[in-house]
């Protein structure tokens, strides 16, 4: 799916902005046929959910709509027009005027809907948005909805972050020829200084494709034509971590020499590869540092904003993180195209998590229930996950940031029926982009002796908790705990390991001269212990801390104000765990700590 860019041939209007709203409660039975009868605002992009004061509004279980006028440029006739969605949490219905248009379910993916036959260029259209944040066994997500004592609907989910909805990013109003580019898709390598450039080009209409590779200074290093191809680039100057160097392949539909549509991608040539116990990007090993994130800040939710954007990436490179995990979803594809030009390494999570009954047992790690079953993810769910995976690589198959596919978090792998669950999802993983490597994250139930899935994958990712909610206050036992899992996971696979999740609720300003769990002394010294167990192992390719920065959760008693492992406040502040981090990581350049440069 190619992401909506201005170009000679194609235009761009941005419906963000405040837009009229309302709750379907508190609305007319066909609210989309007239303007929303509500004295109520909202952003957009922005989660709804904080923007008010009202807890009916907050806590809401159903449909929200959201409304505005859009003019269609009068320069657009004989054009296609279509709206464009980069996500709505986590399902949405489309309206324009009187009619229903389009309806998408899936909330961190894009939409297109093509609205030519009911617009006119010049013309002006009432846009209506509804989308609910409901989740259930037949969403990714998933989640369930009952009736309280109260007679309210109560949405129950088993993910531990808040549930954040409505228009999180841009929406926009865009043209296209009717004789059309319609996919791009590029893989990259090189032999010795000649990089090469594999393309392949969908097209909509009779046209020929010709292409062309610019460097960063604009010249015109390779050139081709034909639906797909390989170009050498002479010279290439290769992507790398913290060194991103960019070119672009700008394709063009051609019809009697007339160029009829052009679009352009940004490409950087690398490649990616795991061999043994090593995880290689352009064939030199890398070491991951850095971080589980979340979209999330305050009042926005997980509303897309490029300035805290533009400062989270500041303070990955401040601490010397060269990497981080799309946790637990697709993030803006806006942060994409950042860390594709800065350098930054990332992991692209599907949003499929809470795929575990365990996690309901506690610390028993015992489910009410089987996870893989029909009661929870059965046959809807597996289907929702398979297009989620689809619309993802989809979406982010160009970026040469993204080096690898994690399919789910923490899902419940020691339990039977996992198999069944995951192997297809892999096979349809792999069939979509067969150039970068899998990997899930394991929970802590999911162990060396009892996981059914890892040999289907190439990189073990471990989340692991031994000092927090196993031998919280014990960081003596708890490095015994990791030494021997770490030991297991080296036997049975001989795989690349890497720890995904690792680190401590911390209260900003707690101090003690104890192992007092919440301190800030607490989270570094445990994070200390973590990196002296990593170092002892050849086999380990990385290292990200969970999280970045606090973000919100539910109302749980142990979440006091959201989760508090960040590295930082919600508001970006460094606790004192930040500069321990930034003094182990700054100089490694992507190397094992204790390697030769």
């Amino acid at each position: 799916m190619l992401k909506p860019t201005p170009t000679p041939t194609r235009e761009l209007v941005s419906l963000d902005g405040v837009w009229r709203f309302g709750i379907d409660t508190r609305l007319a039975e066909q609210p989309w046929i007239a303007a929303l009868d509500s004295p109520l605002e909202a952003a957009v992009p922005a989660s709804y959910n904080d923007l008010f004061t009202d807890p009916e509004i907050r806590d809401h279980v159903g449909w929200v709509y959201y409304q505005r006028e859009v003019r269609v440029p009068r320069g657009w006739g004989g054009e296609r027009i279509l709206l464009r969605f980069d996500a709505a949490t986590h399902a949405a219905r489309v309206y324009v005027d009187d009619a229903l248009v389009g309806e998408h379910v899936g909330g961190y993916t894009p939409f297109d809907i093509d609205i030519t036959d009911a617009v006119e260029a010049g013309g002006a259209f009432r846009l209506t948005v509804a989308v609910s944040a409901d989740l259930s066994k037949e969403t990714i997500p998933p989640g369930k909805i009952e009736v309280g004592m109260t007679g309210k609907r109560v949405q129950t989910y088993f993910h531990d972050f808040y549930n954040y909805a409505g228009l999180a990013r841009s929406v926009w109003l865009y043209s296209l020829p009717a004789t059309r580019i319609d996919d791009v898709t590029v893989v990259t390598g090189f032999e010795g200084s000649t990089g090469i450039v594999d393309y392949r080009v969908e097209v909509v209409g009779d046209a020929d494709v010709r292409v062309r590779v610019t460097d960063a200074a604009g010249a015109v290093v390779a050139e081709g034509s034909g639906l797909e191809g390989a170009l050498q680039v002479p010279d290439v100057v290769l992507w790398k971590p913290g060194a991103a160097y960019l070119y672009e392949l700008t394709v063009e539909a051609v019809q009697r020499d007339t160029v009829v549509d052009s679009y352009p991608v940004v490409v950087g040539v690398r490649t990616v590869e795991v061999r043994g116990h090593e995880f290689l990007i352009n064939g030199e090993p890398f070491y991951f540092t850095g971080f589980g994130k979340h979209e999330d800040t305050a009042i926005r939710g997980k509303g897309h904003d490029n300035a805290y954007m533009v400062h989270d990436f500041q303070l990955l490179e401040w601490s010397g993180a060269n990497s981080f995990r799309t946790s637990h979803y697709p993030y803006a594809e806006d942060v994409l195209d950042f860390a594709d030009r800065h350098g930054i390494v990332v992991i692209d999570e599907t949003a499929a998590v809470g795929l575990n009954m365990g996690v309901v047992g506690g610390l028993s790690g015992t489910p009410p229930f089987p996870t893989f079953s029909e009661q929870y993810a059965g046959a809807a769910t597996q289907a929702a996950h398979a297009q989620h995976l689809r619309e993802l690589i989809g979406r982010d198959k160009n970026h040469p940031s993204v080096v690898m596919w994690c399919i789910a978090n923490e899902p419940a792998s020691n339990e039977d029926g996992s198999r069944e669950y995951f192997e297809p999802l892999v096979n349809l993983a792999r069939e979509l982009d067969p150039t970068r490597p899998l990997t899930y994250s394991l929970v802590m139930f999911a162990t060396f002796k009892n996981d059914q899935i890892v040999d289907l994958f190439d990189v073990v990712s471990m989340n692991r908790y031994y000092g927090w909610y196993i031998n919280a206050g014990d960081l003596a036992t708890a490095e015994l705990y990791l030494q021997g899992d770490i030991q297991g996971w080296v036997d049975r696979t001989g795989k690349p390991i890497m720890m995904t999740e690792y680190g401590a609720d911390t209260m900003p300003g707690l101090h003690s001269v104890w192992d007092q769990v919440w301190t800030e002394e607490y989270q570094t010294d445990l994070l200390e212990m973590y990196h002296r167990v990593f170092d002892r192992f050849p086999q380990f390719v990385g290292e990200q801390v969970w999280n970045f920065s606090d973000f919100a959760t539910t109302n749980g008693l142990h979440r006091v104000g959201g989760n508090k492992k960040g590295i930082f406040t919600r508001d970006r502040k460094p606790k004192s765990a930040a500069f321990a981090l930034r003094r182990r990581w700054r100089g490694l350049d992507g190397r094992k700590p204790g390697t030769e440069s």
